[in-house]
């Protein structure tokens, strides 16, 4: 069995026609159909199923589908990490984000990054947090900026870069602004905009007003930082955001305003496999982000 078997098979498999994988894999169509043929005998099982000018993988074929393209992944990770052991500062590092952290944190620590190594490129990936944890411990991702951090999970490390605050963000022309800051149960009688089932911003925001002694009205739903805050200034509700998503962009017909009890806060960091050491460039950028933002925490102090 080898290696250009098992990538002919899965573009085959992607593109459910042979003509289509060979084109995608600059070979002769003759070609793509002697090696699956070859794999199928060495296995001795039928693959695909033949439907005129297209194939479908047989129930085997899903199966073996599986396992060898979890199989290419660690070959292609083992074939990258072997290069950047021999030259770190060019390697590639897989980063998965929360929404919450896209406008303003992932690129200034990115942009940090790369002004001391500006050949190291990066691949992104925006999820929620399950998804984000999911995608370290499958190995789709090196490493994933999350908040809050788990510190408790049986596969992925959590380290807690620093703690920011939720704040209320209100209509401009809501009487509640004319004061220095607010009280949770404040805004009991008020409509929420919320993010969606699923997101952890939901259940902070929801376990914080059953803290406060009321359970929030929940009137639109979202799972955009910027439609939350776009409904907040069309003045159909009050929300709560983490302080990072309101230091620039806040809509003129909007305010934001401190919670002062009880306080909300939510802890910001990165989670890594337990499960792998970290590639060399990717360890090299964990360590960066532990100097900046201990540096960061320093000079606000």
């Amino acid at each position: 069995m080898e290696l250009r078997q098992l990538k002919y098979f899965i573009e085959v498999a992607k593109r459910e026609h042979v003509t289509h994988a060979a084109d995608a894999l600059h070979v002769a169509q003759s070609a793509v159909s002697r090696q699956i043929s070859n794999l199928e005998d060495e296995l001795g099982v039928q693959l695909f199923i033949r439907e005129g000018r297209n194939v479908k993988l047989t129930p085997v074929g899903k199966l073996f589908l599986e396992h060898i393209e979890i199989a290419i992944r660690e070959i292609d990770k083992a074939v990258q990490e072997v290069k950047e052991f021999l030259d770190p500062e060019s390697g590639v590092i897989r980063i998965g984000f929360p929404n919450s952290l896209a406008a303003n944190t992932l690129p200034k620590v990115i942009s940090a990054f790369r002004e001391k190594h500006p050949k190291i490129r990066f691949q992104l990936r925006q999820g929620i947090l399950s998804t984000l944890i999911n995608s370290v411990v499958k190995g789709e991702i090196d490493l994933a900026f999350v908040a809050p951090v788990p510190t408790d999970h049986e596969l992925v490390d959590g380290h807690i870069l620093f703690t920011e605050e939720m704040m209320a963000i209100l209509p401009a022309v809501h009487p509640l602004t004319d004061q220095d800051a607010l009280r949770l149960d404040q805004l009991r009688k008020e409509p929420f905009v919320m993010f969606r089932t699923g997101f952890i911003l939901r259940e902070i925001v929801v376990n914080a007003c059953q803290q406060a002694g009321f359970k929030p009205h929940v009137a639109f739903e979202g799972e955009d930082i910027d439609t939350i805050k776009g409904l907040v200034a069309a003045g159909l509700g009050v929300a709560l955001l983490p302080e990072v998503t309101l230091m620039d962009n806040i809509p003129r017909e909007a305010i934001k305003m401190r919670i002062v009890e009880p306080q909300v806060t939510r802890t910001v960091g990165v989670i890594t496999p337990k499960n792998r050491d970290l590639a060399p460039s990717v360890k090299n950028f964990f360590e960066f982000l532990q100097t900046f933002f201990d540096n960061l925490t320093r000079f606000r102090l």
